[in-house]
């Protein structure tokens, strides 16, 4: 049974602890877009501009205005921060830089095709809230190019020499797996489909590798494992992440199937990145038990753990698996022991192996409005289902009826 408390604490803490906060201390009213680097009151320690993060913050301004409340402050943020990136996020290529100063100038090259993929899902997102189409269209262009590049997704930025050990990395199959469902409104049908089914192939049949029960971070380009740092190395965070992507998926295919067999990952992939002696997810392990080449490997990230508890949350709402209520009750405890803050809201995001405080910013380069209140509002509305089915059940069993 999972506690009817549950739902309240997520929805509140969503819209009373978290979204204020970012409303309060990251638009930036001066020159446009967000500030991420928040300490713990709010205060921000740093201007620059990480593009990534400018997208993330517009896609969740504007998936809150368009599933839980059309509020006009919601939207006019998100509205913001599309304009900030509009003018200045892009190069001569239409590429997205990584980061910007604070007036917008560019400061580090488009790197990689990660910004890419997160400006695709905020004008996707901001367009389905105003049906303007130079959104769509921004949102379209972008996800071409990320189809033209997804082969070489660092192209000439790649520190790889060629032909000696290439492999290929997780990072993008599993983030086209959510990234193709939330622009599926802008795209041919017949190329979501296309796309989703080589995204879930690369996910449970290359890098899921059962035998040894975990998702490797990077394979071979034939999909064998590589004895090297690169090859062993698993994030569990990203593992459980993927997992409720896919089950997203099966839910649109109704593969119970497929769902049950994310469930089976979960379980895995919590066994073996649960750290036994303090508690809390390990946030790299190596497959052999050999020191990952992250000197950062056993902290624990507050992304890592919300992300965690949405793959056990949907996989109990969509089984009724009663072997992950009891990793919903030891994730929600550590969460709210852990990363919560009760004075200022929103929640830290390092902590060091044993549970203690690593850093007390609320944001940086790599934190922003993103993962927490994704994963709140998700965990809300997962919980309200689960709890009314449980009502259901519970009616229908009284006697007397």
């Amino acid at each position: 049974m999972i506690k009817k408390e549950y739902v309240s604490i997520y929805k509140d803490y969503l819209l009373d602890r978290v979204v204020p906060f970012w409303l309060e201390h990251s638009l930036d009213l001066e020159f446009g877009g967000y500030f991420t680097c928040l300490q713990r009151d709010g205060s921000v320690f740093d201007t620059d501009k990480f593009v990534w993060l400018q997208c993330r913050e517009v896609w969740t301004f504007a998936m809150l205005y368009n599933n839980v409340e059309q509020r006009k402050e919601w939207l006019d943020a998100a509205l913001m921060g599309a304009d900030f990136l509009l003018r200045h996020g892009r190069d001569n290529q239409g590429s997205w830089y990584f980061s910007l100063d604070r007036k917008g100038l560019p400061l580090m090259e488009a790197h990689s095709i990660f910004s890419d993929c997160f400006a695709a899902m905020a004008f996707a997102q901001l367009y389905k809230a105003t049906q303007d189409r130079k959104y769509s269209e921004v949102a379209k262009n972008t996800f071409e190019i990320i189809l033209q590049r997804k082969e070489t997704p660092k192209g000439r930025f790649s520190k790889t020499y060629p032909g000696t050990r290439d492999i290929k990395g997780f990072s993008l199959p599993m983030i086209l797996c959510n990234l193709v469902l939330e622009i599926e409104h802008l795209l041919d049908e017949s190329l979501v489909e296309s796309v989703l089914r080589e995204g879930v192939h690369e996910v449970m049949d290359i890098f899921y590798k059962p035998d040894l029960g975990v998702i490797l971070e990077n394979v071979a380009l034939n999909g064998s494992i590589v004895d090297s740092f690169e090859g062993r190395l698993v994030n569990p965070g990203h593992g459980l992440e993927s997992m409720w992507f896919v089950m997203d998926i099966a839910r649109r295919w109704e593969d119970t199937e497929l769902v049950s067999r994310c469930t089976e990952i979960v379980l895995q992939l919590l066994e073996f990145g649960w750290d036994a002696k303090y508690g809390g997810i390990f946030y790299f392990r190596d497959i052999k038990g050999f020191p990952p080449q992250q000197l950062e490997w056993d902290q624990k990230l507050w992304w890592v753990h919300l992300e965690a508890l949405i793959a056990v949350v949907k996989g109990y709402e969509m089984t009724g698996d009663t072997r992950l209520e009891v990793w919903i009750a030891r994730l929600h405890e550590y969460i709210w022991n852990h990363f919560v803050d009760p004075e200022h809201g929103e929640m830290f995001g390092y902590l060091k192996r044993d549970g203690a405080l690593l850093v007390d910013s609320k944001g940086g380069k790599w934190k922003g409005f993103f993962h927490v209140p994704r994963a709140l509002f998700q965990l809300w509305k997962l919980m309200e289902k689960i709890v009314e089915k449980q009502e259901f059940v519970l009616d229908e069993t009284k006697p007397n009826r």
